[in-house]
């Protein structure tokens, strides 16, 4: 049975193993379901497996339930890769442009928040309505476990659960294992290898991180305090929230930087970007001698962080008595903070994986891999990472249109 209309409401069946098919996809998330449509459109006959009783998980839980679904200001350089240039090709013949055209042909209202990030109104579920509404006509299997994948003259062969299906083409839009509650896992990353093909090796993205036991003392009593903040880590920065947590920081500027940062790493924190702390501490001095420094501090820092900042530095006194050398040392503290993380929260609560199947062993036109004809890797499974605010849905659209053009 295939994917199709009854009296309105879109319903799943099953198809019969011998039954004949041009395009197995092994994912029913945002970029498998994308390709799924492009492909059916073409005439193609699509059989899509999920592990999942229910499809799209991945899209039904993100923002809050609302789905960051895109952002206006996806561009290339949102990107991270070991093979940066990869994703220009895809990104530019499905921007985000042609996906908000998409959602305003389904009437799924939609706001912008900070930054060109844009978010349904309503629930997510309706985006992945609407992707099986684009999809009608394919066949659906949910609830299917795939046990092996093999490959012989006539094309692939995927064994699974529910027996064999065949087809000359096999799309891998498994994902990454990150948030493993929903049943993420390495999938895709073990087809690329059995295939010979090269795998950058994942790690967290977009995840809080943690610190050493010492430095948690230090911060003892900051936990649930929050301010914009400028991170940066090399060249790397952002100014976005910063949220200090009981493990150690976290918050979308922290989040950001995760994605960059390796184990040894220390980071920079601005927690007054565009703000010169040591001249407005001496102003104050002339200003207000009597004020204690902490107290000064706190007309533009949390109270809470203003007096841990003020004792780390010695500060504990009045501003009169307190030497130019140690406010700026507590200027210092302010405006160059330097943390080395010792971990973070892992693939338990990241939002993506970076690295992933190597881009080199990709056509950036159509995802198919370059030495194994028929074979192809979408989405997050590939080595392409956006930043934090609906790049990585933008790059699973894209990447599933991209493959959906060509298989």
């Amino acid at each position: 049975m295939s994917l199709g209309r009854l009296g309105g409401p879109l319903v799943f069946g099953y198809t019969s193993p011998m039954q004949e098919q041009d395009v197995i996809i092994i994912g029913a998330g945002a970029a498998g379901l994308m390709c799924a449509a492009q492909a059916q459109k073409r005439g193609r006959r699509v059989l899509v497996l999920d592990h999942a009783a229910k499809v799209g998980e991945k899209i039904r839980i993100s923002g809050g339930g609302r789905a960051n679904f895109t952002n206006l200001y996806a561009s290339p350089s949102d990107y991270l890769s070991d093979n940066p240039h990869f994703c220009v090709s895809a990104l530019k013949r499905f921007t985000q442009t042609d996906f908000i055209a998409l959602v305003e042909k389904h009437a799924i209202a939609y706001h912008e928040r900070d930054h060109g990030q844009l978010f349904c109104d309503g629930s997510a579920q309706q985006l992945i309505d609407m992707l099986l509404t684009e999809a009608e006509g394919i066949t659906l299997q949910t609830a299917t476990t795939v046990t092996g994948v093999s490959r012989d003259l006539q094309g692939f062969q995927v064994q699974t659960d529910k027996g064999t299906f065949s087809a000359p083409a096999l799309v891998i839009a498994t994902g990454g294992p990150s948030i493993p509650k929903i049943g993420a896992s390495g999938f895709g990353y073990a087809i690329a290898k059995q295939f010979d093909l090269i795998v950058i090796e994942p790690r967290p993205g977009l995840v809080p991180l943690t610190f050493d036991p010492e430095t948690l003392f230090k911060l003892n009593g900051l936990a649930g305090v929050s301010l914009d903040a400028t991170v940066s880590l090399g060249k790397v920065r952002f100014t976005e929230a910063l949220l200090f947590t009981h493990r150690g920081l976290s918050g979308p500027a922290i989040l950001q930087i995760s994605s960059y940062w390796r184990a040894g790493d220390t980071i920079t924190i601005n927690l007054l970007p565009g703000v010169d702390t040591y001249e407005r501490l001496k102003t104050a001095k002339v200003e207000t001698p009597r004020k204690e420094v902490r107290t000064a501090l706190a007309q533009w820092l949390p109270k809470s962080l203003a007096q841990k900042l003020a004792a780390w530095a010695d500060c504990d006194g009045r501003l009169a008595e307190t030497p130019d050398k140690s406010l700026r040392r507590l200027s210092e503290h302010v405006n160059a903070w330097r943390v080395t993380p010792n971990g973070s929260e892992g693939l338990r609560t990241a939002e993506v994986m970076v690295g992933g199947v190597d881009t080199r062993e990709l056509s950036s036109k159509t995802m198919e891999a370059l030495k194994v004809p028929g074979l192809y890797f979408i989405g997050e499974t590939v080595d392409v990472t956006g930043h934090l605010g609906g790049f990585n849905f933008q790059w699973a659209w894209a990447s599933g249109h991209a493959c959906g053009q060509a298989v």
